[in-house]
């Protein structure tokens, strides 16, 4: 008897090009590939980390950029930075803008100037017709007036952890809803309950490695190679098998970005 396929699972948001996998980053792919990983996302994060990112995605086939400027960041980047990131999308042509958005748990970053970065970057995803890759930490409600504001229509909300009715409306605005290690732990009871209640059809899987360790990994490095474990927790939690969140949740993703993956 031939032993079965690991499941078809696409990390939709992953650090691969971090220092943390410095030393052991083709172990880590390889040991992912072996995990059912067919497609890693790696957003960028400052402009000075985009020529990382597609030397990264150049270097592993599964591996595809998304070039932009993070919100924690936002002190830190600069005008230049804009057009230095519109000059590599246009060259480049990534498969989504992010990770951008906003952050209002962190105190210590001018919530204008993130405002600012992610307004202009909406701009960017709208002209080159290009998904967004979102980071929403305590600002959900925000991030959506400018999406409306910008009539953006197509992008995930990484590491999801609103409220219902926020995800309701994200889900209605075309997005799909990240799900990673943050859900596996078991005192995570609202984002628990969300992935077992919204539609699978409304939900794409990632790690966000090297940081957002499952509750097996607590502390330690994040991996694209858990993502199997992760979607495997999906599945106990939903009552479906493996299969379904596999084939569901890399359709999904494969509705955001395309023809890339």
């Amino acid at each position: 008897m031939s032993e079965a396929l690991p499941p078809a699972l696409i990390d939709t948001h992953c650090h691969l090009d971090a220092a943390e996998f410095d030393a052991d980053r083709d172990a880590v792919v390889a040991r992912s590939i072996a995990a059912g990983v067919t497609h890693i996302i790696v957003p960028a994060i400052t402009a000075d980390n985009i020529a990382a990112v597609q030397t990264t995605c150049d270097r592993y086939s599964l591996c595809r950029p998304a070039f932009g400027l993070h919100p924690m960041f936002a002190m830190r980047h600069q005008l230049d930075d804009l057009l230095r990131l519109r000059a590599a999308v246009q060259a480049a042509r990534p498969v989504a803008i992010g990770e951008i958005g906003l952050d209002l748990f962190v105190t210590d970053v001018d919530v204008a100037q993130q405002i600012y970065y992610f307004s202009e970057q909406l701009k960017i995803a709208r002209e080159f017709d290009l998904p967004v890759l979102l980071h929403t930490r305590h600002a959900n409600d925000e991030i959506m007036k400018q999406l409306r504001r910008f009539d953006i229509r197509r992008g995930i909300a990484h590491a999801f952890n609103g409220s219902l009715q926020q995800a309701e409306a994200f889900i209605k605005q075309g997005f799909k809803l990240g799900f990673g290690g943050a859900f596996t732990y078991t005192r995570a009871s609202n984002l628990r309950r969300l992935a077992a209640q919204l539609p699978l059809e409304a939900i794409v899987l990632e790690t966000d490695a090297p940081d957002m360790a499952p509750a097996w990994a607590h502390q330690q490095r994040n991996s694209p190679e858990y993502l199997a474990q992760i979607a495997s927790e999906l599945a106990a939690l939903r009552g479906v098998d493996l299969a379904t969140i596999a084939q569901v949740t890399s359709a999904n993703a494969r509705m955001i970005f395309g023809d890339e993956l």
